[in-house]
């Protein structure tokens, strides 16, 4: 039987837990061709929101395209418009003929190489755009989408995955203003921006300064709440013919608060141990081994950093909100208090912690929490 708990992918269908509010105002927002940015940590479910909503979407409307764009590994301005071109043809492409008549159609003077590769015992079309000339200006490639929609009649929805990687182009302010200036002017396309580095999103889309200040509605997604995991994590028992408590489906929960990636993996555990009834000793063996499992890479992430940083995170991980205080300094061994600015600042770009309303600071990893104050720090 196939473990019914989904993590490390996209969690689609039944695996799909909650977010009923965010999948409203996004479908909302894509209906009505509203700019959304989706902020967040890492892991906690933002693609597959945007999945869902996409699928909902599909099923319902045929007069809306959707163009998805993971630009992960686009390291240069070159990279992302290459990577930009060839999503927009193939979210517009039935076949890999339409691909490359709509590839020369509208790419004509970038003369367009189309490549075929061959998949071994049957052939696979893996069709793509190169460009011989980098001398151009690619607004055609930054007004591809709203090109299309408009002689197609219909509205488009680019989403653009890891966005906050367009921070370490080579003059990545002056992109920036590139993209903005082109995209506002867009009237059939809206654009769904998100990533994994939330401090760096926030930097570009809430900074006064920034090209992209107030380009749409930014929604912060949140933790899916304890009541919910409650009723999918034994629902999800019950559906393969095993059984927990409401009680116990809340502490896996908690222990994991309420992280999409590790409460489902933690569950999964969970289940896996479990032949029919679910125990509180099967939990915890259950934690433990994931745990132990995960040792060795928590154990390299200390590597990387000073003896104060990993104070710091102790510290974080012991609930301290008072760093600067005489008491903690001493008791962490955190040196003086200007110490602590940098300290969150190294930190925070390391995706270690996250910085929540009223300064609250969290670790984002709640099994590396766990780990440092359970195990490292014991």
């Amino acid at each position: 039987m196939d473990a019914p708990f989904t993590y490390g992918r996209i969690a689609d269908k039944e695996n799909f837990t909650n977010r009923v509010q965010e999948s409203d105002l996004l479908l909302q927002n894509f209906n009505n061709l509203v700019n959304t940015i989706i902020i967040s940590p890492r892991r906690w479910g933002k693609t597959s929101l945007v999945n869902r909503v996409v699928q909902m979407l599909q099923q319902k409307n045929k007069q809306i395209c959707i163009c998805q764009v993971d630009i992960f590994n686009c390291r240069t301005e070159d990279e992302f418009y290459k990577a930009y071109a060839n999503a927009v043809l193939r979210a517009n492409s039935t076949a890999w003929e339409d691909f490359i008549t709509s590839a020369k159609k509208y790419l004509a003077r970038f003369v367009p190489l189309i490549s075929l590769s061959d998949g071994g015992q049957s052939y696979e079309f893996s069709f793509g755009v190169d460009f011989r000339d980098a001398q151009f200006s690619y607004d055609e490639i930054l007004d591809l989408p709203e090109t299309i929609a408009r002689e197609s009649g219909k509205k488009c929805i680019v989403c653009i995955d890891e966005f906050q990687n367009i921070n370490e182009y080579e003059d990545n302010l002056g992109f920036q203003r590139k993209l903005r200036s082109h995209w506002q002017k867009h009237s059939s396309v809206c654009y769904c921006l998100y990533g994994s580095k939330r401090h760096m999103l926030l930097d570009i889309f809430n900074n006064y300064n920034m090209p992209f200040y107030k380009f749409g509605d930014i929604l912060f997604l949140q933790k899916i709440e304890r009541e919910e995991w409650i009723k999918f994590i034994s629902g999800r028992f019950t559906d393969t013919g095993k059984s927990i408590s409401g009680e116990l489906c809340g502490k896996i929960a908690d222990l994991m608060k309420n992280h999409p990636y590790y409460t489902q993996q933690l569950s999964q555990q969970t289940w896996l141990r479990t032949e029919k009834i679910c125990t509180n000793d099967i939990v915890m063996t259950a934690l433990k081994a994931l745990i132990e499992q995960l040792s060795l890479l928590f154990a390299n992430i200390l590597d990387s950093l000073t003896a104060k940083q990993i104070s710091f995170l102790i510290a974080v991980a012991n609930n301290e909100s008072n760093f600067s205080s005489k008491e903690v300094l001493g008791r962490y061994k955190l040196g003086t208090s200007a110490n602590i600015k940098n300290l969150k600042k190294a930190t925070l770009e390391k995706d270690l912690i996250d910085i929540l309303g009223s300064n609250k600071i969290e670790i984002q990893d709640p099994a590396f929490e766990y780990w440092l104050k359970n195990v490292y720090n014991k």
